[in-house]
């Protein structure tokens, strides 16, 4: 009921929009610094749950001549989830930085993770036993096993600066990243709930981001997370026709990032590369586009902090979870692929059913279906000590599977998915996945705004 709630709302949102740009369409373009209104923040993520909040906009149109395009922008959000998730956010796009035609990006934001999906490292090396947080079951631990609490406090500036027109583009970029990681406060989820539907308590039935901290797996100056510093240097290649959804052309990143934890200088230091490569064919024009993409986020030097290695880097929105789940791997569980080195695909067919004009503007409907994959192209190194008193229960091969070649077997979710879109650039998005093998968990249920890529 939650899920059909919010594609409800989600619409009814997308549609309000359509009556309010209708008046600016008909009148002269806007000019300078406008606010461009507060908007509800609805959304479903099945790895998030529910999202509600507000969002708000302000633009600078400069003198109108660019318009709908505008020279620099100001985002706004805050929003929280059903499931205990948090974003507080403010994201500044200035195309004309100090006068000039250099790209500036700034993101600032805090970012509240109250169960954050943990499923161990590299992939299937760690084994995903579902029934362990499904009630009812003899098996039954705790609906918290998978789960940890992570608060990022982010700011990252990026700078993306022409060398060939506007295809060619240099990006560079510098930022910091605050990161706690604790225990799942049970305490505060247990308040107000019958005794019956009670979680345990750590102590008394330990999840694995507990047990990997007593066997060595995650190590004690890490187990918390810390305070990163980092710096981003590389290249951006953008052909495509238009942003929001591209018919034609392509859009490659090849960019090195360096991070270095604070506290440890010496020890949690790396280098990574990030390769994105991702392209656009018209097979019937405005009617059928095919599009992929292809990406690797691989540690070249040095050793990356566990709490680290679940981000995904982009040129788009600076930094993301991943890998698995809404943004990179439809259908499968978010971050159930946490490795040294993470290699993910898009394959897309996008059909727009109907091309039309409501209340004078462009309109239409897509339809989509995608296949989405990932692989480990390289293991994260840990240290395992794994001694665990026999009333446990506990052995080795409930968790780690010893066969090597296992982590060279992909993670494969498929689905499909439809677009409502109103003047090409505000799109509404519902796609829906399946994971092709249980280990990765069941289905995805996803909605937002706009193109995946």
């Amino acid at each position: 009921m939650k899920k059909l709630l919010s594609i409800f709302m989600v619409l009814v949102l997308g549609f309000s929009l359509m009556a309010q740009t209708d008046t600016t369409k008909k009148s002269s373009p806007p000019t300078g610094w406008k606010f461009g209104g507060a908007l509800p923040a609805l959304s479903y993520n099945t790895d998030v749950g529910f999202r509600y909040g507000a969002i708000g906009y302000v633009f600078d149109w400069g003198d109108g001549s660019l318009y709908p395009d505008y020279l620099r922008s100001i985002y706004l959000e805050a929003s929280n989830t059903t499931k205990g998730s948090g974003i507080y956010r403010i994201n500044y796009d200035d195309k004309a930085f100090l006068g000039s035609n250099v790209r500036m990006l700034l993101d600032f934001g805090y970012y509240i993770e109250q169960a954050l999906d943990f499923y161990g490292f590299n992939g299937y090396e760690s084994v995903f036993h579902p029934d362990w947080m499904t009630t009812g079951t003899g098996t039954y631990k705790s609906r918290m096993f998978y789960r940890m609490d992570r608060r990022t406090l982010r700011f990252m500036p990026d700078f993306q600066i022409p060398l060939q027109g506007n295809k060619l583009r240099l990006y560079a970029g510098i930022g910091y990243l605050g990161i706690k990681i604790n225990s799942v406060n049970i305490d505060k989820l247990n308040r107000g709930k019958d005794p019956a539907d009670m979680l345990p308590s750590v102590d008394s039935v330990p999840g694995l981001y507990e047990l990997y901290q007593k066997w060595g797996v995650i190590e004690a100056d890490e187990a918390h997370g810390g305070n990163m510093g980092m710096m981003k240097l590389g290249l951006i290649y953008d052909t495509r026709d238009n942003e929001p959804m591209p018919n034609k052309g392509m859009w490659e990143e090849v960019f090195f990032v360096s991070g270095m934890d604070f506290a440890h200088p010496k020890k949690y230091r790396y280098l990574e590369l990030v390769l994105t490569h991702r392209q656009y064919f018209t097979i019937l024009p405005k009617k059928l586009i095919f599009a992929y993409r292809g990406s690797v986020n691989y540690v070249l030097a040095g050793r990356a902090p566990f709490y680290m290695l679940p981000f995904y880097f982009n040129t788009k929105e600076n930094i993301q979870d991943g890998f698995g789940g809404a943004k990179t791997i439809r259908g499968i569980m978010r971050d159930r692929l946490i490795a040294d080195g993470v290699a993910f695909g898009n394959l897309e067919m996008r059909w727009r059913v109907l091309n039309t004009k409501v209340l004078g503007q462009d309109f239409y409907i897509a339809l989509s279906a995608f296949a989405d994959g990932g692989i480990i192209l390289k293991r994260h190194d840990y240290n395992l000590n794994f001694n665990v008193a026999p009333s446990a229960g506990y052995t080795p091969d409930m968790f780690f599977v010893s066969d090597p070649q296992i982590i060279k077997q992909p993670h494969i979710g498929y689905g499909g998915g439809i677009r409502f879109a109103l003047n090409e650039n505000f799109i509404v998005a519902v796609d829906y996945g399946k994971a092709l093998n249980k280990q990765d968990g069941s289905s995805g249920l996803y909605i937002g705004l706009n193109w995946l890529f």
